[in-house]
């Protein structure tokens, strides 16, 4: 897999434009509470590891309130690029976790290095995605869809690696010849 683009600010850009069309059709739906308008309320973020790639947009992920009077409930939709509550983006969360079971010592502590991770945090997210993840009615849901079954004990590298496409493909197109 490519760390190239852990640098891209490109990349970072497209998660965000996917991010504003998730938000904008939960804007669109309305407060799922009462049904009234939904106004703009971000949650202020400072994400960690690869700062320089990012622009403004990264300091905050993209929130709403009910404008309705007795209300006012909050409304956060889903994210491609914040993994919930983690100080980390997703994409960070998701490759480090995925590339520590094929990396060389030198190559794991130059990437903990470079996105600034204490071992003991990748080691948790680890754990996150084979004690966790399994046990969540999405995974019991989607994970019979695989073919060969996705082994638990080297997820997410197992997802990633049956994930096929070339718009997955790092750098360039390639033709196939």
């Amino acid at each position: 897999m490519c760390q190239a683009f852990f640098n891209a600010a490109s990349f970072y850009q497209k998660l965000f434009q996917l991010d504003q069309a998730i938000a904008n059709d939960a804007q669109a739906a309305g407060c799922p509470h009462c049904g009234d308008r939904l106004l703009g309320a971000n949650y202020p973020r400072k994400p960690r590891g690869v700062r320089s790639a990012l622009d403004e947009s990264y300091h905050y992920r993209l929130s709403f309130c009910c404008a309705r009077d007795g209300c006012r409930r909050r409304t956060t939709p889903p994210s491609v690029r914040f993994f919930g509550r983690k100080v980390y983006l997703g994409v960070i969360v998701i490759l480090v976790t995925a590339l520590q079971d094929g990396l060389t010592e030198w190559r794991r502590r130059q990437s903990i290095e470079q996105l600034d991770l204490w071992t003991q945090t990748t080691a948790r997210w680890q754990r996150w995605w084979r004690e966790h993840v399994p046990t969540t009615r999405c995974w019991q849901a989607l994970r019979s869809r695989f073919m060969p079954p996705i082994e638990i004990c080297i997820l997410p590298g197992a997802l990633l690696g049956q994930l096929t496409g070339d718009d997955l493909a790092c750098g360039p197109a390639r033709s196939k010849a």
